[in-house]
């Protein structure tokens, strides 16, 4: 293709056929692939009350060897359940990194004609004629930057198109069983269970995550898209676990403080089984970005790790924790939040590939009682620490940019985790914070400029003293210290946790919120929001 006359540059042939594409359509032929999983499982399903329709009228070596033929059949439909996911997985992300690379292609197109070339829709480049002045170095970087999103271009289809065909070559040849002695001990790190799965076959991979996808939902250091296939194989089954539980709860019993506390319980098993819903409902969404499921727990409260594009390939990743009360029930809404530093970092750097994870998979409290007290922040600290150095242990290419983030009683988690056993992470950020565990930034052994705060004005965690300045404040109201009291105040550094880390003497770096209280952070007008996305993105 030309580019025209001296000083312009030619575009590669695949530029037309980038800006033609349609990211959105990838996406929803890997949705249809997925969706085939209902059917097969309902035959298979099927087969299964087949074999115990046999067993109680029909015995013998016959009835032995029907029953063997139909549980054949049965395992050959289950064991394609993973490639339908794997397949969705493949085109879900060939269709978001194509739709980084246009966005990318977009802005560069848009900067060069901003500096006085025309490029027209079929990569052709020439001097704008109705400009005066001379293309500038700016217009050398954004030719260069046309280039950069066709290579991203093509080597996401390149990529694509050889998975699927060693995944159509692994399906005709069959997965092949591990034996039980190939597995990573109870104590293996994420580094050594990324090894372990680095020496297995793909065959062997495809096998565990079809019989044991309790083991690798739940296993970090394996890949996104390996637990993402074999947790939503257990979706129905998690389901089913809260339903039996709701099932024994509705038996109503005689009045008094056991069958107030069965209503209580009842309604917390309703609301975990909404938020399952609403959890499968994203799920099963099409479109960018493709949902991981990374961990999923009904017990108790319920706990679940769900990643918004896919963490072991992005450039750019935030793990957020929620705080009190953050339970299965509130996990779609807390992925919202997390969802909207996402869509922020994509509006800040066009063709930027970025993640978000939700990890909610501790104990949170559920009342001030409990949120008073460190315990359930210290308790989840080796389960944060093991799942960061899961990222960094199976992230594909050059490392990427991990952020943890905390809001309310979680950054307490996050402070705690860093202090106590350290975190794979390049920056930490605080909002709304009652205070981290520690008294300095320095001592969350982090990078220096890479911890970060903001609290809002009007959010009410600033009145999370502590118990002893409450005590000196209630004491001195009324007196002529009050006013003296009430200035110093302002200036408090200490919270109910220990040092404010949006205080000076921290020595974290602060940025700004406007009046939005306690859970306004995430807000669209809030500038907090861009500056969360900014420290994502490392900008």
């Amino acid at each position: 293709m030309s580019g025209g006359p001296a000083g312009a540059a030619d575009v590669p042939v695949g530029y037309a056929q980038l800006w033609r594409a349609d990211p959105g359509a990838w996406s929803t032929a890997g949705t249809a692939w997925r969706n085939l999983a209902g059917p097969v499982r309902q035959r298979a399903d099927a087969l299964t009350a087949r074999i115990g329709a046999l067993r109680p009228g029909w015995s013998g070596a016959a009835s032995a060897a029907a029953q063997r033929r139909i549980g054949d059949l049965r395992t050959g439909l289950t064991d394609v359940l993973p490639a339908l996911v794997e397949v969705d997985q493949v085109l879900a992300e060939l269709g978001a990194r194509l739709g980084a690379a246009k966005a990318r292609l977009g802005a560069e197109v848009a900067r060069a004609e901003s500096g006085g070339l025309r490029v027209d829709r079929t990569g052709a480049v020439r001097p704008d004629p109705a400009r005066v002045a001379q293309p500038g170095p700016a217009v050398v970087h954004a030719l260069a930057g046309i280039r950069g999103a066709l290579t991203l271009a093509g080597a996401a289809d390149r990529e694509a198109a050889g998975r699927l065909a060693e995944l159509t070559t692994a399906a005709v040849r069959g997965w092949v069983s591990v034996p039980p002695a190939w597995r990573p001990g109870p104590g293996a790190g994420p580094a050594e269970v990324s090894r372990w799965w680095a020496g297995l076959s793909a065959a062997e991979r495809r096998w565990l995550v079809g019989r044991e996808p309790d083991r690798i939902g739940r296993l970090d250091g394996l890949p996104a898209a390996a637990r993402d296939q074999a947790n939503r194989l257990l979706l129905g089954d998690r389901r089913e676990q809260l339903l039996v539980r709701r099932l024994a709860l509705r038996h109503p019993l005689p009045a008094g403080p056991l069958e107030a506390s069965r209503r209580v319980r009842l309604a917390a098993v309703e609301a975990s089984l909404r938020g399952l819903d609403g959890l499968t409902e994203r799920l099963a969404a099409g479109g960018a970005p493709r949902a991981y499921l990374l961990g999923l727990d009904p017990a108790g409260d319920g706990r679940a790790v769900v990643a918004l594009g896919n963490p072991d390939r992005a450039s750019s990743v935030l793990t957020y924790v929620p705080g009190m009360t953050s339970d299965l029930a509130d996990a779609p809404a807390e992925l919202g939040r997390a969802a909207r530093v996402l869509q922020r970092c994509a509006a800040l750097g066009p063709g930027e590939e970025a993640a978000a994870v939700l990890w909610l998979d501790y104990d949170a409290p559920d009342f001030l009682t409990e949120a008073a007290g460190t315990r359930q922040a210290e308790d989840a600290g080796p389960a944060l620490h093991r799942f960061q150095e899961g990222l960094r242990a199976v992230h594909e290419g050059p490392p990427a940019r991990q952020t943890v983030l905390g809001h309310s009683y979680g950054s307490l988690v996050v402070g705690a985790a860093a202090r106590d056993h350290g975190l794979g992470a390049d920056a930490l950020v605080f909002v709304g914070s009652p205070g981290v565990g520690v008294d300095h930034a320095a001592d969350l052994r982090m990078p220096a400029g890479q911890v970060w705060s903001s609290t809002a004005p009007d959010d009410v965690i600033r009145l999370a003293r502590p118990p002893d300045e409450l005590a000196r404040r209630a004491l001195l109201a009324g007196t002529p210290l009050g006013p003296a009291l009430a200035v110093l105040d302002g200036h408090g550094e200490r919270l109910w946790f220990g040092a404010d880390p949006s205080a000076p003497g921290f020595g974290g770096r602060r940025f700004p919120s406007a009046q939005h209280g306690h859970t306004g952070y995430w807000d669209p007008d809030n500038p907090a929001l861009d500056g969360m996305a900014r420290i994502v993105l490392g900008r």
